[in-house]
């Protein structure tokens, strides 16, 4: 496994349309692999694949240690309620706000063994749905801000 370059903001490439991945090839294993790596030596919850400049429908989320949920071709199919909570990105480092999403979430996707499989998650997990599939079509979590906070210092 590798750790992968984070792309941040500023980067045209984070607000491209991540294309489907059509077939999952060994390409495909390594990155899911590289991802994860890459996601819980930054400390985050969620990556795109389009963070690290591969502009395919893939995502990893990992909100309670050891239970990585790997996504590819990710579709929300189900939300319900509602919540505002502070957000952050991994491409926008140091910055949160306010953003306001569903509180209960569910998608579907293809697991990395090409089976169907749907996840229900509620709180931040759903937040994590959300944030993590708009970043697929190019969407960040500022675009959904209701109100930035103050920046983190040390």
């Amino acid at each position: 496994m590798a750790k992968l370059n984070i792309l941040k903001e500023g980067d045209e490439t984070l607000r491209k349309t991540s294309r489907p991945v059509t077939e999952i090839t060994p390409r495909i294993l390594t990155l899911l692999d590289d991802m994860a790596e890459t996601m819980r030596d930054a400390n985050g919850v969620g990556l795109a694949a389009v963070q690290v400049g591969v502009l395919r429908r893939v995502v990893v989320i990992e909100c309670e240690e050891g239970k990585l949920i790997e996504l590819i071709n990710p579709e929300i199919i189900a939300e319900s309620g509602e919540q505002e909570e502070a957000e952050g990105c991994l491409s926008i480092p140091g910055q949160y706000g306010i953003t306001h999403r569903p509180m209960k979430v569910t998608v579907r996707a293809k697991n990395r063994r090409g089976e169907t499989v749907e996840y229900t998650g509620e709180g931040l997990l759903a937040r994590a749905f959300c944030h993590e599939l708009d970043h697929l079509d190019g969407v960040l979590f500022t675009d959904h801000v209701i109100e930035m906070l103050e920046p983190e210092t040390e």
